[in-house]
């Protein structure tokens, strides 16, 4: 166990989480960066544990938020009402009301600039420690695609509680999707936030199931970015070596197809190479993150395989909606862990992360495959 609270190792931790964040999972910066300051100024201490560390017996359930900051709420005056209701809290309550016992650990569901941040401060303010790993490995757009359903563990139950007290409990369900529509579709009547919490399971399941020491990996990343210095192509060569990852190229924006839809931001982006990529592109596929990139027409990188967007001149990680043309960007894709890519061999793991999801038809393939010999 160690208690993360060094304000440098904080700012590290938010841009590694912007960046593994595959241009999803929340600002690190507007919404993360004001999260973590208000719990800082509290005196809230963020205690991590090593997943192998965590009792075999201990509960561990997941959580976050579904939704987006209505229009006339701005993200300080949320994070001020959290100060007197914090829905996760009260999901992450009903959740061990339902199983008859005290939840141990949290899990991020996902690594992402703002799901990340709020279970860390979830456990601050409930004295639970928070497991140093998710369930993904980067951000995802569904609630079904992780790590934890591919090894077998449930979804539900999945406790839903917004800011005016509605509780809704998915007990059960035969399909692995329902549980996120019921979500999404209770967000869209609400115009808000609705914080859940999901997937309980033992100590043991957990060190079977979780994409491990992601949140130290997300220090490690903005530490190395603080440093990065030079021309974008050598600045491009030197993140991909540090993530052990592959350069696809250096670029900038040229064409953006997108709409909100679904509760979901979808696009279509073409990004045309500078530099020693010049007479290259890639076009990327978006479902709120970039889940496919095509490297001069062909499939280079297939979800869940991590594909990371980067601004060269902030060195910081860039949302999707934010891919404008005239953007340059960085694009690296990185192999996933091989606890995610076992689960994505079962038959349930295959449905969850069925690139149908997005809208393609391109089976999944190793990153390493997919680009051997090309980079």
């Amino acid at each position: 166990m160690r208690t993360l609270k060094s304000k440098d190792e904080i700012a590290w931790m938010l841009n590694g989480l912007g960046i593994m964040g595959t241009g999803g999972g929340g600002d690190p910066h507007a919404w993360g960066g004001s999260l973590v300051k208000a719990d800082l100024d509290r005196k809230r201490v963020y205690q991590l544990i090593d997943p192998e560390e965590v009792p075999d017996d201990a509960l561990i359930v997941s959580g976050g938020y579904l939704g987006s900051v209505a229009e006339d709420r701005t993200l300080d005056r949320v994070v001020d009402e959290w100060e007197t209701k914090f829905e996760l809290e009260r999901a992450i309550r009903e959740m061990e009301t339902l199983l008859g016992r005290r939840v141990d650990y949290l899990v991020p569901f996902e690594v992402g600039g703002g799901n990340t941040p709020v279970i860390l401060s979830a456990g601050a303010r409930l004295g639970i420690p928070v497991v140093d790993g998710d369930a993904v490995g980067r951000s995802a757009p569904e609630t079904h695609m992780t790590s934890f359903i591919g090894h077998g563990i449930s979804l539900c139950p999945m406790p839903l509680v917004d800011a005016m007290g509605t509780v809704v409990i998915v007990k059960e369900s035969e399909s692995i999707f329902l549980p996120d529509e019921i979500g999404r579709f209770l967000v869209s009547t609400r115009r808000g936030l609705m914080a859940n919490s999901h997937y309980p399971m033992s100590g043991a399941d957990l060190k079977r199931c979780v994409i491990p020491n992601m949140i130290t990996k997300s220090i490690e990343l903005g530490r190395f970015m603080e440093k990065l210095t030079g021309e974008p192509d050598a600045k491009l060569a030197e993140l991909a070596r540090f993530v052990k990852g592959f350069e696809l190229l250096w670029g900038s924006v040229t064409d953006v197809k997108g709409e909100n839809s679904g509760g979901f931001y979808h696009a279509r982006v073409r990004v045309e190479g500078l530099g020693k990529h010049q007479g290259e592109s890639v076009e990327l596929t978006i479902k709120n993150e970039a889940m496919l990139a095509r490297l001069n027409g062909r499939p280079a990188v297939v979800f869940p395989d991590p594909i990371y967007l980067v601004d060269p001149k902030t060195n910081q990680g860039v949302l999707t909606p934010d891919l404008k043309k005239g953007r340059e960007l960085m694009i690296v894709g990185v192999p996933s862990h091989p606890r995610l890519r076992a689960a994505i061999r079962t038959e349930i793991g295959a449905q969850a992360f069925s690139s149908e999801r997005y809208g393609e038809k391109v089976a999944y393939q190793p990153v390493e495959d997919l680009l051997k010999g090309k980079r």
